[in-house]
């Protein structure tokens, strides 16, 4: 008796569960469970970032010149342009802050070169220190007049290096 009792209570419990695929297609039942479902909700928008380097310049300035994460962007309300980099290498990274080269930043869209300022008591707007491995470095150029603008395409010459189509931020 106990085991029908166990049996018939099993097959009835089995009978109520709804499978998995008949709950997931059932339509609401009254208009008022229709309302009440949660609309999806839509993503934040994305900011639109360019890619600043290509994939290829990256392994370029990594693999000759020892550096990557090369940046350029506006401070000081656009009075200067402050351009940065990280050393990968720092042997091959000797050249950007070696302080006998005079380093530019060419805007050809504003037809300019701006040159890092130097200052009485304190020398030039740039780092010289022996690069190590892992840190940033940064220069610093003039913009007296404001001729480079945010998304021009500027090159940065020191010496030998050149890195062309760096986009400011």
């Amino acid at each position: 008796m106990l085991k029908t009792r166990c049996g018939l209570v099993a097959a009835l419990a089995v009978s109520l569960v709804p499978s998995a695929g008949e709950a997931q297609s059932r339509p609401p039942r009254d208009t008022a469970e229709a309302t009440t479902a949660k609309a999806p909700v839509a993503a934040p928008p994305l900011r639109y970032r360019p890619n600043r380097i290509a994939a290829r310049a990256r392994k370029y300035y990594q693999l000759v010149w020892g550096v990557d994460s090369l940046s350029v962007k506006l401070a000081e309300s656009g009075e200067v342009v402050r351009f940065a980099w990280r050393v990968v290498d720092p042997d091959k990274a000797k050249v950007l802050s070696d302080k006998r080269l005079k380093p530019a930043l060419v805007d050809p869209q504003a037809g300019v070169s701006l040159v890092v300022p130097e200052m009485e008591n304190i020398g030039q707007l740039r780092q010289s220190a022996p690069p190590v491995a892992g840190k940033s470095y940064w220069m610093v150029f003039s913009n007296k007049g404001r001729l480079v603008k945010r998304g021009d395409r500027v090159s940065v010459v020191i010496g030998e290096f050149r890195a062309e189509g760096l986009g400011v931020d």
